[in-house]
């Protein structure tokens, strides 16, 4: 009876069969988003906003924090482990018959989701440096966290405690990841064959001919015969 009113088994099962109720090529993309694609997707916006601000006036800093994006979603994954063995959670499938995996042999424990808390830890990083795509970052983890109940492979709680996790991870480590990193991106934008990691503003020598108006003339060297 409290199994039916456990707010956590209801959600999971509401989400859980809409997953199961599609049919063909439905099904098989939000398997793939939900365990590969959204994921994919969060890395891939790590180069390209590194790309967006590695000329800014403040690039050393800048590149640093979009570095730190994907070292949080490590960090995350490392406490992860020791809080997934001790709560030892089974998966929601392995305790409730009525709960359909969309994925085969997905074993480990069930808490905390390694997958939310990535996710979230890689658009957080991003929403620090830059605010619409970290915006858009931030929805895509979101939504991958509702397709790991899709799949069946997690409670609500344990999307929730992933997203929770990594956001404290990735804000409260932020300052000292950023501290360590930017004098060493620094020194990477001031080291030849290494100053595009963080080359900062763009120089007149390096956009070509000066736009600002036509190109100076020498000065007559005075003192010459006529």
């Amino acid at each position: 009876m409290a199994e039916l009113t456990d707010p956590d088994v209801r959600l999971l099962r509401i989400f859980n069969d809409w997953g199961n109720g599609l049919d063909g090529w439905a099904a098989s993309v939000v398997t793939f988003l939900g365990e590969y694609g959204l994921a994919a997707a969060l890395v891939l916006m790590v180069p390209l906003l590194w790309l967006m601000v590695r000329r800014r006036p403040d690039a050393p800093q800048a590149v640093a924090m979009v570095a730190w994006a994907p070292l949080a979603a490590a960090v995350a994954y490392g406490f992860n482990q020791p809080i997934s063995a001790l709560v030892a959670r089974p998966r929601p499938f392995l305790d409730h018959d009525d709960i359909v995996p969309m994925l085969e042999g997905k074993g480990g424990w069930s808490f905390v989701s390694d997958h939310s808390s990535a996710a979230m830890a890689i658009a957080v990083g991003l929403l620090l440096v830059h605010r619409k795509l970290g915006l858009v970052a931030v929805a895509i983890a979101l939504f991958q966290g509702v397709l790991r109940l899709a799949l069946g492979v997690h409670y609500p709680s344990d999307v929730v405690g992933g997203i929770a996790l990594a956001t404290a991870v990735t804000l409260l480590l932020m300052p000292l990841a950023v501290w360590a990193l930017t004098p060493l991106l620094r020194w990477c934008g001031e080291t030849r064959g290494l100053s595009w990691i963080a080359p900062g503003p763009q120089s007149v020598a390096d956009r070509g001919e000066d736009s600002a108006g036509p190109p100076r003339r020498r000065p007559v060297e005075k003192g010459l015969a006529a």
